[in-house]
């Protein structure tokens, strides 16, 4: 009996293996399956994570005015309040965009005709990775829906500026300075000269622009694209210059903006460049539509093939939460491009006790 048991058990075995599938043996030559490729590259990634950097795009130019394309990061030097830092990331590869597209409200009209018909030529600069949002000013700030990376939500919403770019036709709604508190006083009328002189709110637009950036990735390249004549109404502003650059500075902005207008006098543009050199981007001229039109895909190629050098500050002893910052190049005759420096971030305010009861 025991003998049949154990030939009965041997069998059963033995059927058992031969419908068992057999590995394939592993062999030197035997393919391997090809890891899983990063999404970000290790520059970005550390980018992403570690707060204590300080991030410098920066676009090095020869004296043609021609991107220069094969530095490597030994040829970068870094100063932070003059005490030269060791770059901790450095890359050269193109980072996604994420773009805030700021046009112009209240354009004369000559100049809102070579203008707005250029407006669909912005979506030929950008790519699959990219993002954008449109928004207008004039007095006004009108923000876009969302960023976006659908390129017929993005011509619809240009197409939308398209139309509504010219002249203001309304008076601005009145100002006062000074406190109202317990004052029956009559409001004070802005200055007003309608037709002769535009009404809008540049420095308060520029802000707002950052205020969307914020919260876009730090491995992003955070753009604001302004379309615009240059004229600013300082008594239209909440927000003074010094107030909107600390806002692009604190989220690593850059400013590119395109000055639109038949009279090209570079004096009427100071506004616009200040914010440009500022704030590591550029400032570009053109007074026809074909010269706007071309420009769009410059700028934004510009912007997506910046250097990134980061590091984090050492021996830095100032209290002054600006920073200014130097990048200098190891080659004759570029002219570099970075921010001029950088605010520290103030620190997050404690939480508020809980008012919850405990049992």
């Amino acid at each position: 009996m025991l003998r049949r048991l154990f030939l009965a058990f041997l069998a059963a075995n033995c059927l058992f293996a031969q419908s068992a599938p057999v590995p394939a043996p592993l062999s030197a030559t035997s393919p391997q399956a090809p890891p899983a490729k990063s999404t970000q590259s290790d520059a970005q990634s550390k980018i992403s994570v570690d707060s204590d950097l300080v991030v410098l795009p920066v676009t090095v130019k020869d004296q043609h005015g021609d991107l220069v394309p094969d530095l490597n990061q030994s040829d970068f030097r870094v100063f932070d309040e003059g005490i030269e830092q060791s770059i901790d990331v450095f890359t050269e590869e193109a980072f996604p965009l994420s773009l805030v597209v700021l046009i112009d409200d209240d354009l004369k009209s000559k100049d809102a005709a070579q203008m707005a018909p250029t407006l669909r030529a912005i979506t030929g600069g950008i790519s699959a990775n990219d993002e954008a949002l449109v928004a207008r000013f004039d007095i006004d700030f009108y923000p876009g829906d969302q960023f976006t990376s659908d390129l017929d939500k993005l011509w619809a919403d240009l197409k939308t500026a398209q139309v509504r770019v010219g002249p203001t036709k309304t008076s601005p709604p009145p100002y006062v300075s000074g406190p109202l508190d317990a004052c029956n006083c009559p409001l004070a009328k802005a200055p007003t000269n309608l037709g002769a002189r535009a009404s809008k709110a540049l420095d308060d637009a520029i802000h707002s622009a950052a205020e969307l950036l914020h919260d876009r990735g730090l491995a992003r390249r955070k753009i604001i694209l302004v379309v615009s004549d240059g004229v600013n109404g300082p008594q239209f502003n909440r927000f003074t210059y010094q107030d909107s650059l600390q806002a692009l500075l604190l989220d690593n902005i850059s400013v590119y903006s395109l000055a639109v207008g038949n009279s090209l006098t570079k004096g009427k543009f100071q506004r616009l460049a200040n914010y440009s050199n500022d704030s590591g981007g550029d400032i570009y001229y053109a007074g026809n539509s074909a010269k706007i039109e071309k420009l769009y895909a410059q700028i934004t190629e510009e912007a997506r093939h910046e250097y990134t050098l980061a590091y984090v500050p050492r021996a830095i002893h100032s209290a002054d939460p600006y920073h200014k910052v130097e990048v200098r190049v190891n080659r004759p005759s570029v002219t570099v491009k970075t921010r001029q420096g950088y605010y520290i971030a103030p620190p997050s305010p404690p939480e508020a006790p809980s008012s919850g009861h405990t049992r």
